[in-house]
């Protein structure tokens, strides 16, 4: 992943042709996945919250506990919503049982969703903010509601745990530090954790660890500031291709 210039969807498919003795071939810069036509039609609507405005980016703030080297903190997420107010609605997702902390001034979904359920509210999102996790790869294999765009757009606090090679879509926004510091000048560290947890898991061992901490942050990811990815999201609009 660090030293090839493949993306995962090739590591994917070379894995997959691997175990089940096929010659399945890339043939589009993205996943595969299809909605039926009541979803495409159908608005999402949650009981609780009615149905959500026309216009909206989806926000995973957080992440699971294994790789918590991927996790941006909480308060510059609340930093980017804050100056976004007013121009954006943004609608918070993620699973209960993983860190997901409250963001003000969204609509919060989490723990609300099936995976369906997500699948059906990027279809119909406006773009998307996130770590590197499902959501971004959604964005880029979930069909176009809009043909015009191209390519829905997606905000990446990437940091410099994976090479943006390997992860990146072309149409995205990959806000990654990979080459800027010494523990990522070759590639991503692919490091799992900021620090231990005391859980037993496989990834709490000191080879695991970020070697360079700030706080509460890998420095690759606290190097990533508010104004970075709100100018990121604001470059979707300027260009045109979105609309307030």
């Amino acid at each position: 992943a660090n030293f090839l210039p493949l993306h995962f969807l090739n590591g994917f498919i070379y894995d997959l042709n691997k175990k089940l003795n096929l010659d399945i071939r890339l043939t589009k810069f993205c996943g595969d996945i299809h909605l039926s036509p009541r979803e495409r039609q159908t608005f999402p609507c949650f009981d609780d919250t009615g149905r959500l405005p026309e216009k909206y980016w989806l926000l995973v703030a957080g992440g699971k506990t294994d790789i918590t080297i991927k996790w941006w903190a909480k308060d510059c997420y609340q930093d980017v919503v804050d100056r976004l107010k007013g121009r954006i609605v943004f609608v918070q997702v993620g699973a209960m049982d993983h860190h997901h902390p409250r963001i003000d001034g969204t609509i919060d979904l989490r723990g609300k969703t099936s995976l369906r359920d997500l699948i059906h509210l990027v279809y119909h999102a406006q773009g998307i903010l996130c770590p590197v996790t499902l959501a971004m790869h959604l964005a880029a294999a979930v069909p176009l509601k809009d043909k015009r765009t191209g390519g829905r757009p997606c905000v990446v606090i990437a940091g410099g745990r994976e090479p943006p090679h390997w992860e990146a879509y072309p149409h995205h926004q990959f806000i990654h530090t990979v080459g800027s510091l010494w523990c990522c000048s070759k590639g991503g560290c692919w490091k799992t954790r900021v620090r231990p947890l005391g859980d037993g898991h496989e990834n709490d061992v000191s080879r695991s660890f970020c070697v360079d901490v700030v706080g509460d942050l890998p420095r690759c990811m606290d190097m990533i500031t508010p104004s970075m990815v709100t100018d990121r999201i604001e470059l979707y609009y300027r260009g045109g291709l979105l609309n307030f």
